[in-house]
């Protein structure tokens, strides 16, 4: 090789090494028949696990309802309630049953706050359709709006009437005293009139239907259509059933309750 062509050799291979460069920084280019080829793939804003995760709501959970009640019985509760005492009854002609408080919260529902307790119901257990002196407990859901008693008020929240006449006496079905039963009482709103003593005999539905019936001091054996609880549960209940929150019960048997 001369020595003339050595400048013109030098001159292509500098350009061969610049043009290589060049190429090696262009855009990356799709391959026959619309797939990408190995460069493009490498592309971080095209590879699938650079995509944002798709979020998946929670759907909140609905409000809890007070087990074991059946969608009559839940039907009949106020929307206002926010406290209910329910009676769960063994048998629809059982005289013993169980009680536990509830209270309702707007967001969460119902939760249990005190029992079971072990109570009394009627002689006779339960009557849909209750009449004077069935021995029977009438079933349905009733407001609890008047307390009172032959002791002193323990604390009530519900308007409480202190008085001698519920002074008690005599035996009951079972042989067993009555004296102490109506220390405390807490009225059962079913044929009363609502926001008077449990004293007053006022029957809206006449006196062939009966009535008087009340949460009471257990006297060890069945009533003859009242509940009754023992004596540190009834103070438990009067310090806790709140006229603001618009208690009620909810009674009868489990069969009944749960329709």
């Amino acid at each position: 090789m001369s020595v003339l062509r050595r400048p013109y050799v030098l001159f292509v291979a500098l350009f061969l090494l610049v043009a290589g460069c060049s190429a090696g920084a262009a855009e990356p280019s799709s391959a026959p028949g619309g797939a990408a080829g190995p460069e493009s793939a490498m592309w971080p804003s095209e590879s699938p696990s650079a995509l944002p995760p798709t979020s998946v709501a929670a759907v909140p959970a609905p409000p809890a309802e007070i087990p074991a009640l059946g969608p009559q019985t839940r039907a009949r509760i106020p929307a206002e309630a926010r406290q209910a005492v329910v009676v769960t009854g063994d048998g629809a002609d059982s005289n013993r049953s169980a009680i536990s408080v509830y209270t309702r919260d707007d967001t969460t529902g119902w939760k249990s706050v005190a029992g079971p307790w072990a109570a009394h119901n009627g002689m006779k257990g339960w009557a849909d359709h209750h009449v004077a002196e069935d021995l029977r407990s009438p079933v349905g859901v009733f407001g609890l709006t008047d307390a009172g008693g032959r002791l002193p008020d323990p604390g009530a929240l519900l308007p409480y009437d202190e008085s001698r006449r519920f002074a008690v006496s005599g035996e009951g079905f079972l042989g067993e005293p009555l004296d102490g039963s109506f220390d405390y009482v807490i009225a059962i709103n079913y044929n009363r009139v609502p926001g008077v003593s449990p004293l007053d005999r006022t029957r809206p539905l006449g006196d062939e239907r009966g009535g008087g019936i009340w949460l009471h001091v257990d006297h060890g054996g069945p009533t003859q259509g009242c509940v009754s609880l023992p004596e540190d549960r009834m103070t438990e209940l009067l310090r806790t059933l709140d006229p603001a929150k618009h208690p009620v019960i909810v009674m009868g048997d489990a069969t009944s309750l749960g329709r």
